[in-house]
């Protein structure tokens, strides 16, 4: 990890029962290793929600995924053929999902200092064959994104039906640790550090990817834009 994180002895109690347990499990892998993996974590009802909202809304709410940010955004679909729409909390699933993750924007602040920010996330839909090739969230001093977050949306995911995401220790890394998307698990890593890619799927591949920022506004320019 090229970020040091050091440990907090702030209090919990401001914590919801059904969160404190992911929550550190969660504080404790990125002070540990950079990266966190829960199985099955993401709160039931929440996970039930999210997907409910994912069946009612249109294929005409989701856009092509491109790369980069604002002007220097592109569509490229020899990195990347996944449809995203932005969460913005109009809906009662959005509104929870923002409520939850800055619950843990305030407990990573609280125990590790972090000093995240803002948050920004998106349903994502990979179609059968859809992949997102290797890369990196952030680049190292050009990006305010600190922390990646994934969710994953996808009932009765068999391990055959593929769509891993990879995630690689560090540039050098050719095995990678490979994630099944399976339903309601948690995925959490340092956006600087962990280069990763999502494998093709053999069937409709549903997600939440979202991102930590730091407040990085200098003078008349905001950054994270809002």
């Amino acid at each position: 990890m090229s970020r040091v994180i050091t440990e907090s002895i702030a209090t919990t109690s401001m914590i919801s029962p059904e969160n404190s347990e992911l929550f550190e499990s969660i504080t404790s892998d990125l002070s540990e290793k950079g990266y966190s993996v829960n199985q099955n974590a993401l709160p039931q009802h929440l996970s039930l929600q999210l997907l409910d909202q994912l069946h009612v809304m249109s294929r005409k709410e989701f856009d092509t995924a491109g790369i980069g940010r604002q002007q220097d955004h592109t569509v490229d679909n020899s990195v990347r053929t996944d449809e995203i729409c932005w969460i913005d909390g109009s809906s009662e699933a959005g509104e929870k999902w923002l409520a939850w993750s800055s619950e843990l924007r305030e407990y990573l602040n609280s125990q590790l200092f972090l000093g995240l920010f803002s948050f920004e996330s998106h349903f994502a839909h990979y179609g059968p064959g859809d992949f997102y090739k290797r890369h990196l969230d952030a680049f190292k001093g050009e990006s305010a994104r600190l922390l990646s977050l994934v969710v994953y949306l996808n009932p009765d995911w068999e391990t055959e039906d593929k769509g891993e995401l990879v995630l690689y220790r560090d540039v050098h890394d050719s095995t990678g640790i490979k994630v099944s998307p399976t339903f309601g698990t948690v995925v959490a890593f340092l956006s600087e550090d962990f280069p990763h890619e999502v494998l093709p799927a053999k069937r409709d591949r549903y997600s939440i990817a979202g991102w930590y920022r730091l407040n990085n506004s200098i003078g008349n320019r905001i950054d994270p834009p809002r």
